[in-house]
């Protein structure tokens, strides 16, 4: 069956189209656009008016694609702005009623579940990092947590203040002893983009790309050192990623000091291909009412 997935983030909203044959995907589209929905969340508790009309605004792209793209069902999965705002969940029943989609609101444990659901099999060894916009999942064999460390947090709390970000993260990490470590989401892959040296982004090539600890410190310090406006015109960085990236890669190598973990490898597969794969388990969709809050929101 063919299925849509939305990951409605903190920091980017993203659609994947897949066909879905007994457990294994087969992509057909992935998009991501940068709405910053958990602009404001962590000091007022709040999804603000801008960053929801950001967000509808996609939302009603996506579902003009994922309907022609043949999807017989979307699942939206939330996470951080989302968990951590009081009309939260309001939205969420909004989105139901607008667009059709299924709604997921994902609990820390569940988003890192997911995740590994979509990075497939790791060794009982291999930490798995997803850095998003407001939280951090870690999964180590049966370890899950979420830490309420990401790029649009940290850049509202601490700036572009690195030291003052990874000294935040150091205290947030518990105590593990991975062996190795696969890293997911855009933090990373555009970490390793940089560290390739490409000229454009590209997924392919990203995939599978170890990258070292002096290679992101490398690839951090070089970031922390620009002016914004020049940062945006960073070769292969998407230039509205641009004002978080430094926390961001702060976060990183902070978890990788913190481990004594030497390298990272990155994987292109993450939450929203686990998403797509629950997408497909979903049951037929039904007419009904609107669901709770589809009027309340914001």
């Amino acid at each position: 069956m063919i299925v849509a997935a939305v990951d409605l983030g903190s920091n980017t909203t993203r659609l994947l189209v897949g066909r879905v044959e007994d457990g294994q995907l087969d992509e057909l589209h992935r998009e991501t656009r940068i709405t910053r929905l958990g602009e404001g969340v962590d000091s007022r508790r709040r999804l603000l008016p801008l960053p929801i009309a950001r967000v509808r605004n996609v939302l009603t792209d996506y579902r003009r694609t994922a309907e022609s793209l043949g999807a017989g069902r979307t699942l939206l999965v939330a996470t951080s702005a989302v968990r951590d705002a009081e009309n939260g969940e309001a939205f969420l029943g909004e989105i139901e009623w607008s667009y059709g989609f299924a709604t997921q609101l994902l609990s820390g444990d569940e988003e890192a579940q997911l995740t590994q659901r979509g990075v497939g099999e790791l060794s009982a060894a291999t930490l798995l990092v997803d850095i998003g916009g407001g939280s951090t999942e870690l999964v180590l064999d049966d370890f899950r947590t979420s830490l309420p460390l990401g790029s649009v947090r940290f850049t509202e709390r601490h700036g572009e203040d690195v030291e003052a970000s990874i000294q935040a993260a150091r205290a947030l990490l518990p105590e593990l002893e991975p062996e190795s470590a696969v890293g997911v989401a855009a933090t990373i892959t555009s970490l390793a983009a940089l560290d390739l040296g490409l000229d454009e982004y590209d997924r392919s090539r990203v995939h599978g790309h170890v990258l070292t600890r002096e290679g992101a410190r490398a690839q951090l310090a070089r970031l922390g050192a620009l002016p914004l406006e020049e940062r945006r015109q960073v070769p292969a960085l998407e230039p509205e990623r641009a004002p978080v990236i430094v926390a961001s890669a702060a976060i990183l190598v902070a978890i990788l000091d913190a481990y004594g973990l030497e390298s990272i490898r990155v994987s292109k597969r993450d939450l929203l291909d686990g998403a797509v794969l629950a997408a497909a388990e979903l049951p037929e969709p039904e007419e009904g009412a609107a669901p709770p809050g589809a009027y309340t929101c914001c």
